[in-house]
């Protein structure tokens, strides 16, 4: 059961990083080192595992349920926890929400199915969802992915999706356009009960949080929590100038994480971690691959920019 039953995802939910040993296998202390340091964070509302920022694409079921538990064990009475979901299948994915519940998750975020790339009709994102809700009655997160890659939902099959499926009570938007991006933030939050839009714009994160997102859900998070936190508490507060000066901090290390290719984001964010003292290595699993020295050591000019490390600075070294 779900330690936080009334749980609503909103406000800032960073998704954390999974460390591994050089052997590939999960490093558990120091994982249970960064929930600490990410759950300690004052204004974040829950963490987010078993998601891309933790490579879920590499984890086993067994690894997904160990990750849970270790969760549980290290933030779980203070923070909620978003549990991804990510499977090809619908029946997998159902499997895994069972698991998500009974290991006491409050909330779920659902990825869109790989076979949506060679198209889809909106019928099979309703069964998805279904099948989902039909295996746990904890509140769902839509991971809205861009239209262009196939797996994105539009709008008219999103709300298809929560006229079917009460439990949706969020969608994570990565739509990747930002006139979707307000259509949704519009049309959605403005619904009974409200279905909250969690950006995860993290390479332009206050444009999209000033549009009205009710939340931030980001892998970025795993570095700068308390960044975010502030930038979405001076953007509640109408405080421009703070919201700014804010983003000024976060723009350096949006720059480097979001670089081409994207899918070394996270790849980053571990070494970004590694060069603050806070992770022993920035192991990844394959496909992954360790990053070059040239941008490791960009890494280490943005942190240095965004006032997260000093100049001349070099990794620390984690016991």
């Amino acid at each position: 059961m779900p330690r936080h039953r009334d749980y609503v995802p909103h406000a800032v939910i960073p998704a954390v990083l999974l460390p591994f040993h050089e052997d590939l296998s999960i490093d558990e202390v120091s994982y249970r080192a960064h929930l600490r340091d990410v759950g300690s964070v004052e204004g974040i509302s829950a963490v987010t595992i078993n998601a891309h920022a933790s490579e879920v694409a590499s984890c086993t079921f067994e690894e997904q349920r160990r990750v849970l538990a270790i969760t549980q064990d290290e933030v779980g009475e203070r923070v909620p926890i978003v549990n991804g979901v990510y499977a090809e299948g619908s029946l997998e994915a159902a499997r895994i929400a069972r698991m998500a519940q009974e290991g006491g998750a409050s909330a779920l975020l659902v990825f869109p199915s790989g076979i949506a790339t060679f198209g889809q009709r909106p019928e099979m994102a309703v069964e998805h969802f279904r099948r989902i809700a039909g295996a746990s009655d904890l509140p769902l997160i839509v991971f809205q992915y861009p239209l262009a890659g196939g797996q994105g939902y539009p709008l008219a099959t999103l709300l298809k999706i929560i006229e079917a499926v009460p439990t949706v009570r969020a969608i994570k938007d990565w739509s990747a356009n930002p006139q979707l991006h307000e259509r949704q933030i519009r049309v959605l939050q403005s619904r009974t009960p409200a279905v909250n839009v969690l950006t995860t714009h993290s390479a332009w994160l206050m444009s999209s949080l000033v549009l009205g997102c009710n939340g931030l859900l980001s892998g970025s998070g795993s570095v700068i929590a308390d960044l975010q936190a502030q930038l979405w508490r001076a953007v509640q507060a109408n405080d421009l100038a703070e919201a700014r000066r804010l983003n000024d901090r976060i723009w350096p290390t949006a720059e480097v994480f979001y670089s081409e290719p994207w899918v070394d984001m996270h790849n980053r964010m571990k070494e970004a971690l590694v060069l603050l003292g806070k992770l022993p290595r920035a192991v990844v699993r394959p496909p992954l691959m360790k990053l070059p020295a040239a941008e490791i050591e960009r890494i280490r000019q943005a942190l240095v920019a965004a006032g997260l490390l000093a100049e001349g600075a070099r990794a620390k070294k984690v016991a």
